[in-house]
């Protein structure tokens, strides 16, 4: 997770909104959001990317003639986006809170904006920046995501065709907990249907900053990072059972959270 100020003010401000001072969602209804978001075998191996605690993320092993990778979301660490170049992919990164990556390459272009669902002198869409960037390619990119929560309004914003030039799409999604608030819910559910209507979820690792939320049998991490792929390079899908990953490494030194049996199986 970066930007740490910012998360933890985020996550102050989210949290002080209680689960009895809003609607709550019905239990079946998050329930079959869970499951449908369960992580599947995809027919290639999981690969670690970037460093051995946060900002590396597990994709599958399908990363050849990738060509551009946008990572918005920059703050201290550059880790993934560096071992991306390394491999030959051109790197488009964007974050207003800092003036450049933590680490330098030839293959890095920045932004000084933030990504979010308008255009402005301080936000962009991922549309317009895409077609800033690499205009009308339509090659498959990739997508790592950590926004701080301005993922919802980010993706929901983005059109269906970009959402499948992305082979691989690696999001941390921030305020699961506040799934049982119906109207949350409600535009989170809307956001991962869009995503699913495309792509499978290949990984899930819940970071371990802020632990977990329990209720009704259910356990959402409050902060989690997800690994989709695209359904056209998935063969034999079948429902994966073991958690952690072995690749998988915990973001603080804070107590180790395995993603909650409810999420897989």
């Amino acid at each position: 997770m970066r930007n740490k100020p910012l998360r933890d003010s985020l996550l102050r401000g989210i949290g002080a909104v209680g689960l009895h001072s809003v609607k709550r969602i019905e239990r079946q209804r998050l329930q079959a959001l869970v499951q449908s978001l369960h992580p599947v075998h995809t027919g290639n191996d999981l690969v670690r990317i970037g460093p051995n605690g946060d900002g590396g993320y597990l994709v599958p092993d399908d990363l050849e003639e990738i060509q551009f990778a946008y990572s918005p979301g920059v703050s201290t660490e550059s880790g993934f986006e560096a071992e991306l170049a390394s491999r030959g992919m051109h790197v488009y990164l964007a974050d207003h809170s800092v003036d450049a990556p933590a680490t330098t390459s030839q293959q890095f272009h920045f932004d000084k904006k933030f990504v979010g669902s308008l255009n402005d002198d301080l936000y962009m869409t991922m549309d317009t920046w895409k077609q800033k960037s690499i205009g009308d390619y339509s090659g498959d990119l990739l997508l790592q995501m950590d926004i701080e929560g301005a993922e919802f309004e980010t993706l929901f914003s983005m059109s269906d065709a970009l959402i499948r030039q992305f082979r691989i799409m690696v999001i941390e999604f921030h305020y699961l907990h506040q799934l049982w608030n119906k109207p949350w819910f409600i535009l989170v559910n809307r956001v991962f249907e869009k995503l699913l209507a495309t792509h499978s979820v290949a990984h899930i690792h819940p970071n371990n900053c802020c632990g977990s939320f329990k209720s009704a049998g259910l356990e959402l991490p409050r902060v989690a990072e997800f690994t989709f792929y695209r359904n056209d390079r998935i063969s034999n899908p079948t429902p994966c059972t073991n958690f952690p990953h072995p690749l998988d490494y915990d973001n603080t030194r804070k107590k180790t959270l395995v993603l909650p049996e409810c999420w897989y199986g």
